[in-house]
């Protein structure tokens, strides 16, 4: 028994040592791994904080584009407006010197017997005029003899054609009509043979 004792009481020791030396290296694993867990806990702390700083540095640059945007909008809503109120300022001053003309034209009226050289006068001014607004792409639509279309004529009226030729086709232009750069201004009212 003696020998069972000292073998058995080995044999504990033996399983006590292999016990304390699996806690040992259990402990040191788990050591190990708590350093590694640290480790890995300041790795996502880190991150983190990066992707916090980023996140705010896209913050405060989107703030700064909506305003810069706001900004932007409110500036060409302004130019808009301007435009729209002073936009026919260089058309009209380059109509004054017609009105100078007409002026003059009147103050001749009153105090020349000439009817000729009033009515030469006026032509004049009229094809300064006519030119004038050439230059601003307005042109006046030919109408006579044309046929009739709805999207550049006005019918005031409907006359017998005097020809078969004729019938459908404008035989007088009581008002002449324009276009603008190839868009009609004012429809030319006109009368319609049938």
């Amino acid at each position: 028994m003696s020998k069972m004792n000292f073998n058995g009481k080995k044999e504990t020791a033996e399983k006590n040592e292999c016990q304390n030396n699996e806690e040992a290296t259990n402990l040191q694993q788990e050591q190990e791994n708590a350093a590694e867990e640290c480790a890995q806990t300041d790795n996502v702390t880190e991150e983190l904080d990066e992707l916090k700083k980023k996140y705010n540095e896209l913050n405060d640059s989107h703030l700064r584009l909506m305003a810069e945007f706001d900004n932007y909008r409110k500036r060409t809503l302004r130019e808009k407006a301007d435009l729209i109120k002073n936009g026919g300022e260089a058309a009209l001053k380059n109509l004054l010197p017609v009105v100078d003309d007409f002026e003059r034209a009147l103050q001749n009226i009153r105090n020349s017997d000439d009817v000729e050289a009033v009515k030469e006068g006026v032509e004049l001014i009229y094809s300064k005029f006519m030119a004038y607004l050439a230059q601003q792409g307005v042109k006046a639509i030919e109408a006579v003899g044309q046929p009739f279309d709805t999207e550049m004529f006005e019918a005031v009226a409907t006359i017998p054609a005097p020809e078969l030729g004729m019938k459908g086709k404008i035989l007088d232009c009581v008002q002449t009509g324009y276009t603008l750069n190839d868009r009609v201004l004012r429809h030319a009212k006109v009368v319609v043979g049938e």
